[in-house]
C-alpha cells in the first residue's frame, strides 16, 4: 500500500491539513454564535449556508478548474477559504457569517474537485483501492484531529480562526512543490434522477436522509452538547469520538452487507440509528453514556451513505455507476443543506433534545420506507452484489475513485 500511495503523498498531506484547518469550523462557528446570543434558527441557517455552498461549488467549481487548471484553481480556492476564515473575527453577526459559510462551502467543494480528480488521474486498477483508503484516512483523521483546536483560544477568541487559516494556507505548499503533473480537466457525466430512483429507490431516499441527519449533526451537535453542560474540551472530545466511531464501523457493516441482502443491513442500520438517536435525546448530561452513544451514532450514520451507494450500484449497469454515484453525492449534499434548518426548528420546539429527535424522525421514516421496499421487490442475490467500498461524501468527482466503477469509465477517463 505504501508504494501505491507514494505518488500521491503530497495530495494526501494537503487533504489532511485542509481538514485539520477547516473540519472543526462548523463546530466552532455554532458555539460562537450561541455564545453571541444567536437563536437556534439563526445557527441552523448559517450551517445550511455552508452545505448550500457545497452544492453550488460541486455544480460550478469544475468549470473554473477546466478553465485555469488544477494548481491555479486549487490555490485560488484555498486563498479565498483562508481569507474567509480570518473574516469571522471581524464581526459576530449571523448575516455576515451566513455569507462567509456560503463562500466556505463553495471553496471546499472546489478544493475537493481539484484533489479528487488529481487522485483519480494518479490511480490505476491495481492502486485505486489503496489510494481511496488512504484518502479516507487523511480526510477523517484531519477532521478528527481538528476538533482538538476548539479549545485553543484561551483568552484570545480569534486564535482558533487564525490557526485554521494558517493550516488552510499551508495546504497549498505540498501541491505547489509536487513533481506530479496536474491532470487533464475532467467532468463527471450526467444521470437522470428519475432513472436513478427507478433503479434504486432506497439508495436515493437513503442518501438524502443521511444528508439530512449528518447535516443537522454537524451544524448543531456542538450546541446540543453544550446545552447539556459540557465544557469546550468535552465538546471537542465528543465530536472527535463521533467521527472516529464513524471510521471504525463502516468497514464491518460493509462486509456484512456483502454477505447478506444489503437492503436488510441498511434497514437495520437505520433502525439502530433510530434507537441510538432516541437514547441520545433522553440524556440530560454528559459523561460516559454520551460518549458511548456518540461513538455508536457515528459508526451507524457514517456507514449509511456508502451502503446506499453500494446498494444503488447493485441495481445499475456497470456503465451507469460513475454518473449515478455523482448524483447520489449531490442528493446527500442537498439533504445536508436542509438538515440544519429542520433540526433547528425541532430544537426551537423541543429544546436541546430536538436535534436527535429530528435525526430519529428521519431515520424512522427511512426505516419504514426500507421495510416497504423489502416487501415490494426482490433482493439482489448476495453473490451478484458489488463489493462494498467506503466512499467520501464530498463531490461528484469522488465517484471516479470508487474501484467498483474504475473499469467502466468512459473512454479517455481511465488511468
Amino acid at each position: 500500500m505504501i508504494a501505491a500511495i507514494r505518488p500521491v503523498q503530497s495530495l494526501l498531506l494537503a487533504i489532511f491539513m485542509l481538514m485539520a484547518g477547516s473540519g472543526f469550523l462548523s463546530t466552532l462557528i455554532s458555539l460562537r454564535l450561541e455564545r453571541a446570543g444567536a437563536g437556534t434558527m439563526a445557527i441552523g441557517a448559517v450551517a445550511t449556508a455552508y452545505f448550500g455552498g457545497l452544492v453550488v461549488g460541486a455544480l460550478r467549481a469544475g468549470g473554473i478548474v477546466r478553465q485555469v487548471g488544477h494548481i491555479r484553481a486549487f490555490a485560488a480556492f484555498v486563498a479565498l477559504l483562508s481569507a474567509s476564515t480570518l473574516s469571522y473575527v471581524l464581526l459576530d453577526h449571523p448575516l455576515l457569517w451566513t455569507a462567509l459559510r456560503l463562500i466556505d462551502g463553495v471553496c471546499v467543494a472546489g478544493v475537493f474537485i481539484c484533489l479528487e480528480s488529481w487522485l483519480n488521474d494518479r490511480a490505476d486498477v491495481e492502486t485505486r483501492g489503496s489510494i481511496l483508503a488512504a484518502y479516507m484516512v487523511a480526510l477523517y483523521s484531519g477532521q478528527a484531529v481538528g476538533q482538538l483546536l476548539l479549545g485553543a483560544s484561551g483568552t484570545l477568541p480569534a486564535i482558533p480562526f487564525q490557526i485554521a487559516s494558517i493550516l488552510i494556507s499551508l495546504a497549498i505548499i505540498p501541491l505547489c512543490l509536487t513533481r506530479s503533473s496536474a491532470p487533464a480537466p475532467q467532468e463527471a457525466t450526467a444521470f437522470s434522477l428519475r432513472s436513478l430512483f427507478a433503479a434504486s429507490p432506497l439508495g436515493v431516499i437513503g442518501a438524502v436522509t443521511t444528508g439530512l441527519m449528518l447535516g443537522a449533526f454537524y451544524g448543531l451537535a456542538a450546541v446540543h452538547v453544550r446545552r447539556l453542560g459540557l465544557n469546550l474540551g468535552a465538546t471537542a472530545s465528543f465530536m472527535m469520538i463521533v467521527i472516529l466511531g464513524g471510521v471504525a464501523m463502516q468497514w464491518p457493516l460493509g462486509r456484512l452487507s456483502d454477505r447478506y441482502d444489503r437492503r436488510a443491513v441498511i434497514v437495520w442500520s437505520f433502525a439502530a440509528t433510530l434507537a441510538v438517536s432516541i437514547a441520545l435525546s433522553m440524556l440530560s448530561r454528559g459523561g460516559l453514556p454520551l460518549l458511548v452513544l456518540g461513538a455508536a451514532f457515528g459508526g451507524l450514520s457514517f456507514a449509511l451513505y456508502p451502503l446506499c451507494v453500494a446498494h444503488s450500484n447493485d441495481r445499475l449497469l456497470a456503465s451507469e455507476r460513475v454518473a449515478a454515484s455523482g448524483r447520489l453525492v449531490l442528493l446527500y449534499s442537498v439533504g445536508a443543506a436542509l438538515g440544519p434548518m429542520g433540526a433547528a426548528a425541532m430544537m426551537t420546539l423541543a429544546g436541546a433534545s430536538g436535534l436527535f429527535l429530528f435525526i430519529a424522525l428521519c431515520a424512522g421514516a427511512t426505516l419504514g420506507f426500507g421495510l416497504w421496499r423489502q416487501l415490494s421487490s426482490d433482493p439482489v442475490p448476495a453473490p451478484e452484489q458489488q463489493d462494498f467500498q467506503i466512499v467520501p461524501r464530498t463531490t461528484p468527482m469522488a465517484s471516479l475513485l470508487d474501484p467498483n466503477t474504475a473499469d467502466h469509465l468512459p473512454d479517455g477517463e481511465t488511468t
